[in-house]
């Protein structure tokens, strides 16, 4: 499919093939018919794109800063190909278009194909033939409501949400600053809600237009003798501000405008130095609408589809979309005036021409329109012909997922091993594998996670996709007979445990491994080797700078994630079960109270091994990220070694101190050599499974042991 993508990186727009995507549960796949470019959000992306380097820094000191402390914490080399790899990421425009439903995934009761919808959100409503929307997003059209004035319905919900907030009464005086879209929106919304509405601007076509659609506008020139006269002297009961400036004016002329105990709204981009004396003598209230409504940015309400109570939240940005196509059928609201620009998807970057002024013309509301075809189970699959099959190749590789982490990280790692070909990649939306395929030399790329396991042409699997898949991903990449990595962890639950446990069982042959990587680090293969041949049991520190992750993050989902004890320390736990030589056999945990700020991420665990080992990891969030991130030390027979942060090794022993320094290596590099040497070779996999299995399980045992405030035995 066609599907208009910025890169970051370069400033460059572009239409691309991508595969069409694969809906999952919860999801609709739509065939697009129209999609609204946003002359504000989009306009400032591809603004921030086209800067320098250096532009991009000035404009985001914030990520400058995050730049400069990962370069403390792990080298310069290493924190540059970070960065670059995030700019390299394409992204998605657009989030806000109108289509009709092709395919529907499970879990999407109340939906049909064939169905007419709008559809909202940004990473989902995209310029692109077609989306996969999730049902919270989707909003079923009338007959009489045509494609291209549905487009309209996501910025529809932004002035109704923006009119809401202000809390407006029927007969109350409402003043709209900046009759572009948004505003030519909210003045007719603010108008059929039964209030006396008067248009600002400074653009006379928008003063014109606006009067065509039967409302009343003026000048910014004649805007406070008008204001006068229209409230009859009292000032203004409501402002909506609907600017797109960097200025401070609209919100200094709403303060003159208001009324005394005002409400002032901005919907738009604008500046907001407060003049204090007028918005303190009249005491006026300011708000700051945040997008579509209610569920916006809750990923629980967006992605996973539960709803708010309608006796709770009576306008969620669902119920506001609805409410906006029921004007649009009625009749009431209307915006195919509003279009001055239609593009076909093929010349969708001289949409951009026109919104950032590179063609120098007037314009308000801008289209894209897509080709009328009839779906036909196309297709998820775009392959890349420079890439040819390699006969000598150990591993035929197919991938799992194409995030951050795939392409900062393990993609650029596994380029440097020797008799891995890449073969096909998989992502949800086939967005990511696209750019993946192509930046990395795969054959193909595609949505669909069933072509790779199917694909007799590849004998590896990488799963890289989000926790709560790797355990069903892990079965059915085995029962494939597939060898497979899995990026940690292996599992989130028991039940998931014991599916991959009962699989491996069976598929004696296929190899599995975790993404354990820091057991093959360089240092940490010498920090073994110093104390493999000790006759005492030893006594492990680790200690782990993790730093806060916020609350919604999907990794604190423990039905995504799995929470950061299951999902991120599994890797320090298997460090030190790699040092003993076996996994623990109880562990006992003691966490920091979470305070409403952090989520069982300040904790302290103990674990015992069969030798009379301990083993303690300190997991904490609540310190400086600026300082590195992990040290381990190693007590034993009369020997101290103390590995800091993969960077250096010290060894103390009979009053003498030597120490080993380097580049920061994690390991990933001499994961996939070992993995590799297991397949080719055949013979026992790169990490025993007994320590997968009870690593993964001490995992489960941490939490349950801190919440139970008790010590369980694995």
């Amino acid at each position: 499919m066609k599907q208009l993508l910025q890169n970051i990186k370069t400033g460059r727009s572009a239409v691309e093939d991508v595969p069409i995507p694969t809906p999952r549960e919860g999801q609709a796949l739509v065939k697009v018919a129209a999609s609204l470019v946003s002359a504000g959000t989009e306009r400032m992306v591809v603004e921030f794109a086209e800067k320098s380097l250096v532009g991009k820094a000035r404009s985001r000191p914030d990520l400058v800063k995050q730049v400069i402390d990962k370069a403390r914490r792990e080298g310069l080399l290493n924190t540059a190909q970070a960065a670059f790899n995030r700019l390299d990421q394409p992204m998605a425009l657009g989030y806000s278009t109108a289509g009709k439903i092709v395919a529907l995934g499970r879990d999407m009761q109340g939906f049909r194909v064939g169905q007419r919808v709008a559809c909202a959100g940004g990473g989902f409503a995209v310029h692109a033939e077609y989306n996969v929307v999730p049902r919270n997003l989707l909003t079923p059209l009338p007959k009489n409501v045509d494609f291209e004035s549905a487009a309209f319905t996501t910025l529809g919900a932004i002035a109704m949400h923006g009119f809401r907030l202000a809390e407006p009464q029927i007969g109350e005086n409402v003043a709209v600053i900046g009759m572009g879209l948004l505003g030519l929106l909210a003045a007719q919304i603010a108008d059929v809600a039964g209030c006396r509405v008067l248009g600002v601007d400074l653009d006379p076509a928008r003063l014109a237009l606006a009067s065509s659609l039967g409302l009343q506008a003026v000048s910014r020139r004649k805007a406070v003798d008008s204001a006068q006269t229209f409230t009859s002297n009292r000032g203004f009961d409501v402002i909506l501000i609907c600017a797109d400036t960097a200025s401070n004016d609209p919100v200094e002329l709403a303060g003159v405008i208001a009324r005394d105990r005002a409400r002032v709204v901005a919907t738009g981009a604008v500046g907001l130095t407060f003049p204090r004396k007028v918005y303190y003598e009249k005491e006026i209230s300011f708000i700051n609408s945040r997008s579509y409504g209610p569920g916006r940015y809750d990923a629980n309400y967006e992605e996973q589809g539960n709803d708010y109570p309608l006796s709770y939240v009576r306008w969620t940005e669902g119920r506001n979309f609805e409410a906006v196509v029921e004007l649009m059928s009625k009749g009431r609201l209307q915006v195919q005036p509003l279009i001055t620009h239609r593009f076909p998807i093929e010349k969708a970057t001289a949409a951009y021409d026109v919104i950032t002024g590179k063609k120098k013309e007037p314009f308000l509301g801008v289209l894209l329109t897509y080709p009328d075809g009839k779906w036909k189970e196309k297709s998820s699959t775009v392959h890349f012909p420079l890439s040819r099959p390699d006969k000598t190749s150990t591993v035929k590789l197919g991938v799992l997922g194409a995030g951050l982490f795939a392409n900062s990280v393990l993609l650029p790692t596994i380029k440097k091993v020797d008799g891995i070909q890449l073969v096909g990649i998989a992502s949800a939306g086939g967005l990511h594998a696209q750019h993946s395929g192509k930046k990395f030399g795969f054959q193909y790329a595609t949505s669909s996670d069933d072509e790779i396991i199917n694909d007799p042409k590849i004998n590896t699997v990488a799963i890289l996709t989000r926790h709560d898949s790797h355990a069903e991903l892990v079965v059915k990449a085995l029962k494939a007979g597939k060898h497979v990595f899995v990026e940690k962890p292996l599992a989130i639950n028991n039940s998931q445990l014991l599916a991959i446990s009962k699989q491996l069982k069976v598929n004696s042959r296929a190899l599995l491994t975790v993404g354990f990587n820091r057991r093959f680090a360089p240092l940490a293969q010498t920090l073994k080797s110093q104390v493999s041949g000790l006759n005492e049991p030893m006594h492990v520190h680790y200690r782990v700078n993790a730093g806060p992750i916020p609350l919604n993050h999907w990794t604190q989902d423990p039905e995504i994630g799995g929470g950061r004890i299951i999902g991120e320390a599994c890797h320090f736990i298997d460090l030190i079960t790699s040092l003993v030589g076996a996994p623990p056999v109880s562990v006992t945990a003691h966490a920091l109270p979470d305070g409403g700020k952090y989520r069982e991420d300040n904790v302290s665990m103990t674990f015992t091994f069969p030798d009379g080992s301990i083993g303690v990891v300190d997991y904490l969030a609540n310190g400086d990220k600026s300082f590195p991130k992990e040290r381990v030390e190693v007590f034993c027979e009369g020997k101290i070694v103390v590995l800091d942060d993969f960077v250096s090794l010290q060894i103390v022993e009979d009053g003498k101190k030597k120490e080993e320094r380097g580049a920061q290596d994690k390991g990933w590099v001499n994961e996939w050599k070992a993995f590799v040497k297991s397949i080719r070779e055949g013979g026992e996999p790169p990490i025993p499974y007994e320590q997968l299995i009870g690593v993964t399980q001490s995992t489960f045992a941490a939490v349950e042991s801190l919440r139970s405030n008790d010590t369980m035995s694995l």
